[in-house]
């Protein structure tokens, strides 16, 4: 098994920063794909960005694209979504998702079939 924790959600007003951090525990080497997905009241859980922690190899949702960047820090078993030029449509719950993908090249879609484990989610706030 593995867990999840993240970390680092909050309010801030638009145009601001912040990062989250998503820590993984137990058995890790189940996994080689960590992912972020936001889920709005009353909505489904939408996949935001993903990292390959083996190879580095990133994806990102349309919407954030040149705003947020992913990474991570494979000593700490840390997967990093660093928020910037947030606007009110980021708002949401946060969730951190991990799963193992066999795919050679490097892919896995940015849906919650796709992921195995999931953490319990940090609130992100953005106002006006």
């Amino acid at each position: 098994q593995v867990q999840l924790a993240e970390s680092g959600g909050g309010s801030v007003q638009a145009g601001g920063s912040l990062r989250l951090s998503c820590v993984a525990s137990g058995d890790t080497a189940d996994i080689n794909v960590v992912a972020w997905f936001r889920q709005s009241p009353g909505q489904g859980r939408v996949g935001v960005s993903n990292i390959f922690t083996y190879t580095g190899r990133t994806d990102y949702h349309d919407s954030v694209k040149g705003r947020f960047t992913i990474s991570r820090d494979n000593s700490r078993n840390t997967v990093y979504l660093q928020m910037a030029r947030m606007t009110p449509e980021d708002s949401g719950m946060y969730f951190c998702a991990a799963a193992y993908s066999y795919d050679a090249g490097g892919y896995l879609p940015l849906r919650e079939f796709a992921y195995s484990y999931w953490g319990q989610g940090t609130q992100v706030t953005v106002s006006s």
